[in-house]
């Protein structure tokens, strides 16, 4: 937007806009600002260790928990409880605690955060703690993990400013989480080669009492940006879905996880449908984790924002459109390249980033992305579980097919919807 226009008024319904944060210096919009210019912001290189710091431990508590149970118990059953009850508190933890990122100080919550996680992880290692204990304190872990994550992605505006930083640093911080799942469930199983499960728990344990020192050493002290106004639980989701615009980009970031996870969710029996042994299923399952860390890293380092912006509507409009290949029920080479091509595809992020934080309201922004982790976490869960239902009654690759035919129709009306706010689309574009 040029330095002498006023910002056009917000379309009507759309959510009103304070005054952004100064973003750090950086490249104008007709260059690309690359990953490196994030990291020369002051405090960014804390947030970035601190990430790794905790999401290395929570892949390492998973994988050893699992086994931890199992040897426990000897039930498979148990053994995946463990597991799923990572998922399972997402969706009343992000709603119940959503208020709390934007009433207290940032740093506070994400430090109180890790620190809840670090005791849950010591108590675990305790000789004498039963498995009931055990699965109540994995609960614990999973209830505020959406306030973290919220909490995390609303300060990265107070630290890198609300434009291209942002995005980038937001960015980074999606590739270490996906980087985890190509490498870190196989790092954990080296390491209960040489500890027993509870001696890598206590790993875990120091994983996050690192990152709580890293975030309370390395970034500055910020006021709380709600002050002390309270809101009911239910209010952050009222205030989120209350604004046409700010609606349509959360149903943006939500709806399309229910369909983009089905070839996943059935990935293991397709392979055996069409005879793919374990090697090739390993394979299949890190397809589409390198595909959208490799779609990120392209549209992060050599484009444009400008560009960015261009091309986040039709690339969102064709994210889903790859897995159409397996109405043709295609052998592994197949599969694998539609996986790729639709991890690419994810590069669409990054405009969706920069749209949401240039129309979320700062009082506002850390209930709007601890809700907004929450939901990619809960519509995920919902669409493995509409998957497994689905392929009782019809073949997996038909599955797959009609859930990307579906998807993408959804994702066209919810950009429609979009359009029909042009006036801030404009604005977040320039």
């Amino acid at each position: 937007m040029p330095a002498d226009s006023a910002p056009p008024a917000p379309a009507r319904g759309a959510a009103p806009r304070t005054a952004p944060h100064p973003a750090p210096p950086g490249p104008g919009p007709g260059r690309a600002a690359g990953y490196r210019a994030v990291f020369r912001v002051a405090e960014f290189p804390a947030v970035f260790a601190a990430h790794l710091m905790s999401v290395l431990g929570v892949v390492v508590a998973e994988i050893s928990l699992t086994v931890l149970v199992y040897r426990a118990t000897g039930s498979s059953l148990m053994s995946a409880l463990t597991f799923a009850l990572g998922f399972l508190h997402y969706a009343l933890g992000g709603t119940l605690l959503a208020g709390i990122a934007d009433r207290h100080p940032a740093r506070r919550v994400l430090v109180a955060c890790d620190l809840v996680c670090a005791a849950c992880a010591a108590a675990m290692v305790w000789p004498g703690t039963p498995v009931a204990g055990i699965l109540v304190l994995r609960c614990a872990m999973a209830f505020v993990a959406p306030l973290f994550q919220g909490a995390r992605s609303a300060s990265l505006a107070d630290i890198l400013g609300s434009g291209e930083p942002f995005v980038l640093g937001r960015s980074l911080l999606r590739m270490v989480a996906q980087s985890a799942l190509l490498t870190g469930f196989g790092l954990g199983g080296l390491l209960l080669t040489v500890l027993a499960p509870r001696e890598a728990v206590a790993l875990t344990a120091a994983g996050f009492l690192a990152s709580a020192l890293l975030l309370r050493l390395g970034t500055r002290s910020r006021p709380a940006r709600a002050g002390a106004v309270r809101h009911s639980p239910l209010g952050g989701l009222r205030a989120v879905f209350g604004h046409r615009r700010l609606r349509a980009l959360t149903l943006l970031c939500l709806a399309p996880s229910v369909f983009a996870v089905v070839p996943e969710a059935l990935l293991t029996p397709y392979a055996d449908g069409i005879g793919a042994g374990t090697v090739t299923l390993g394979v299949l399952m890190c397809a589409l984790p390198a595909g959208t860390i490799a779609g990120e890293l392209w549209a992060g380092s050599e484009l444009t924002p400008r560009t960015r912006a261009r091309i986040t509507a039709p690339l969102a409009a064709v994210s889903l459109l790859p897995y159409l290949a397996y109405a043709l029920r295609p052998g592994p080479v197949v599969v694998a390249a539609a996986l790729v091509l639709a991890g690419l595809a994810h590069a669409h992020a990054l405009g969706v980033d920069r749209m949401y934080v240039d129309t979320v309201p700062d009082e506002l922004r850390g209930r709007a992305m601890t809700l907004l982790s929450t939901g990619v976490m809960t519509f995920q869960g919902v669409g493995m579980a509409l998957a497994g239902a689905a392929a009782e009654l019809f073949p997996a690759h038909a599955v797959v097919a009609g859930s990307a035919l579906i998807g993408t129709l959804v994702v066209l009306l919810l950009l429609a919807e979009l359009r029909a706010t042009a006036p801030t689309v404009a604005r977040a574009e320039e």
